[in-house]
């Protein structure tokens, strides 16, 4: 029997955060702690297991807000910043367990090796500098991960391939715009969707609330969390009033669980 999972969101903003920097949008200056995003990342955790998926510039404050002592992997679903800038800090947690188990698409290693190649390149190591286990993930190949079988579903980012992952009933898609029917058939009988939808207005690389809700009701998973948000999106208790029964806008330290 499937272990259920447990899944917290550790950041739910775009790729500025909210509040953004020498903003004076109303959402930017609201006191709700629902309406302050870090940059989105989830963690994943069953039995003593802790997944993180994708690294970003917040993962520092991220870790210490959940109290995280160890991680038993990273998936990436891209290279952009706001998904990995935040890889230097997996030191402390390689100081402590040794190499970090890492998975992306080829595209995206071969991104890193180039950007932390103090990292991910052996030669002239640093003595400091933590180092990685890599595994490429390929969107057409299912792998196992500490006893559960991962799906990995491609999806587009405008034109940059994007990898989501689905785990037992579980699924996250970020950065979307578009996504074929096949790696749609990789999404029945879902339980829990989390969804990027970055604002109500139409944007070239995301879906916006529209888009989202329509995709939604195509793969009418029993429940969904929408994340990867704009300020532009608005408040978020006034957005969540006008959602679908099976819709929520995330929020950073939300947890949810999933068979």
């Amino acid at each position: 029997m499937n272990k259920m999972i447990k899944v917290t969101f550790l950041g739910t903003g775009t790729s500025q955060g909210i509040p953004v920097i020498g903003s004076d949008h109303p959402v930017c200056l609201s006191k709700d702690k629902k309406d302050k995003r870090l940059r989105v990342s989830i963690l994943i955790q069953w039995e003593n297991i802790n997944l993180v998926v994708d690294c970003g510039p917040d993962f520092r404050q991220q870790m210490l807000r959940e109290n995280i002592k160890h991680i038993d992997g990273i998936f990436f679903t891209h290279e952009h910043a706001d998904h990995s800038a935040g890889m230097d800090d997996i030191r402390p947690f390689f100081f402590r367990q040794g190499d970090i188990p890492v998975f992306g698409s080829e595209r995206v290693i071969k991104n890193f090796t180039q950007r932390f190649d103090y990292i991910f390149s052996a030669e002239n190591k640093y003595p400091g500098a933590p180092s990685v286990d890599v595994n490429i993930v390929k969107p057409d190949q299912n792998f196992q991960f500490k006893g559960k079988n991962v799906i990995p579903v491609e999806v587009m980012h405008n034109d940059l391939p994007v990898i989501g992952y689905r785990i037992d009933n579980f699924c996250y898609l970020t950065d979307v715009k578009t996504i074929i029917d096949l790696e749609k058939e990789k999404l029945k009988e879902i339980d829990v969707l989390v969804l990027s939808c970055l604002r109500i207005e139409p944007h070239p690389n995301h879906l916006n609330l529209d888009e989202a809700l329509k995709l939604i009701e195509s793969l009418m998973p029993k429940s969904c969390y929408l994340t990867h948000i704009s300020h532009l999106m608005g408040f978020h208790e006034e957005v969540s009033s006008h959602l679908p029964s099976n819709v929520f806008l995330a929020y950073d330290s939300l947890s949810v669980s999933s068979n």
